[in-house]
């Protein structure tokens, strides 16, 4: 059963606990005289955010690329988790000479707001009460992450980022950007994503809610200083959520209605099938690395995720009068942000007048083939940056540079 293996030691829980607070990575703090004020009204004060760089910054700070991770992610982009000690997220995509080249590009990503692993999110310590926030957090938005980040940037002593890359919820915050500061996006790359989340899209994030706060270890919240966790409720929400990010075709080829470790069915409710087999590990892995309140609090971020809501419903407007370059990324058989989504931004920026490239890429692997080894992708990327490089006059690396 899931329960049974849903296991965590004390010194698994203390690792991800201290990260909320205190992050393996660097750290940039806000006082008192720097509040972040967030759409839902309230600001928040002193608060954090999380980041890693990879390379270097050049002289006239112009190769800065900033990476903006999808729901569950982090920081650590290219370097090792410190809570899963595993690689990572998108080291097929970052590093030196990889598509996005840390021998030519200075790369920054963090963590999002609301999330847990180091930037002020649900499990950080509150400094009026002490406590973790738990639900005292202000609901935080995608424009409100994107605020954050723009913060850390101009703390960093940039100005203008070369671009901005990002998948899923990543590429949400990337067209933020764009939205947000145009005169501080060159370019902007977004794979697998839409402009606003659907109702179907809703739909599976509140089921995952529901499963979480229906926990009796949710503890309304409070399970931190209750010394609890809802681990059960957290690997359902992770499980329903997973199949969303493959295709019926991806799982028909990995699984088919192959049994697990059986020869006939056991006639029960253990996991008879590999498919079942694989969620439930999908969903125990889970639960050691992530907060349940901040899976509330990010699924909550994307499902208000609108960005021609404040223009009058006419997603051209939001980009009227833009100078960014931007790259637009689908793949064939994602249907949790499907083509159609992607194309509709496409026909905005054409309407708006944008400089914009637009690839459907042929995979059968779902959502998550953008994180996955995707060589067409690698060589779009590849191709967009290294030509916005020479428009922005950024030099390559040595051996690119020999005739």
């Amino acid at each position: 059963m899931l329960d049974a293996t849903l296991t965590e030691t004390d010194a698994q829980a203390s690792l991800r606990r201290s990260e909320a607070d205190t992050p393996s990575s660097l750290v940039m703090r806000f006082g008192t005289d720097a509040p972040l004020t967030l759409d839902a009204g309230p600001a928040i004060a002193p608060w954090q955010i999380a980041y890693q760089t990879y390379g270097e910054l050049n002289a006239d700070r112009s190769n800065a690329i900033l990476i903006c991770h999808a729901l569950t992610g982090d920081q650590h982009v290219a370097s090792t988790n410190p809570v899963t000690g595993k690689p990572g997220w998108w080291t097929l995509m970052v590093g030196p000479g990889k598509p996005i080249d840390t021998d030519r590009f200075f790369v920054i990503c963090s963590n999002v707001l609301g999330g847990c692993l180091g930037t002020t999110g649900p499990a950080s310590t509150n400094p009026e009460t002490g406590r973790p926030y738990g639900l005292d957090l202000p609901v935080v938005t995608i424009a409100d992450m994107v605020r954050a980040q723009a913060m850390l940037v101009t703390s960093l002593g940039i100005e203008q980022l070369f671009a901005v890359v990002g998948g899923s919820m990543g590429g949400m915050q990337a067209l933020q950007w764009a939205a947000s500061y145009p005169d501080r996006v060159f370019s902007t790359i977004a794979i697998a994503t839409s402009y606003r989340h659907s109702s179907q899209n809703i739909a599976f994030h509140e089921v995952g809610r529901q499963a979480v706060m229906a926990d009796p270890d949710w503890c309304g919240g409070r399970y931190l200083e209750a010394g609890r966790n809802p681990k059960k409720g957290l690997a359902v929400a992770r499980m329903a959520a997973h199949i969303t990010y493959m295709s019926d075709r991806s799982l028909h080829q990995k699984f088919g209605r192959n049994l697990q470790d059986r020869d006939a069915l056991a006639f029960g409710f253990d996991a008879d099938f590999q498919i079942e087999s694989y969620l439930r590990h999908q969903g125990m892995t889970f639960v050691d690395r992530f907060d349940a309140n901040s899976y509330l609090y990010v699924t909550r971020a994307t499902d208000y995720f609108d960005l021609a809501a404040d223009h009058g419903g006419v997603l051209a407007n939001v980009f009227k009068g833009t100078k960014t370059r931007f790259c637009v990324l689908s793949f064939t058989s994602d249907w949790l942000y499907p083509t159609s989504e992607s194309r509709a931004v496409v026909h905005a920026l054409n309407a708006a007048g944008a400089p914009v490239s637009f690839v459907e890429i042929d995979s059968d692997r779902g959502h998550d083939s953008f994180l996955l080894d995707i060589p067409e992708q690698y060589r779009i990327v590849r191709g967009f940056l290294t030509g916005a490089a020479r428009a922005r006059g950024i030099a390559g690396p040595a051996a690119e540079d020999k005739p």
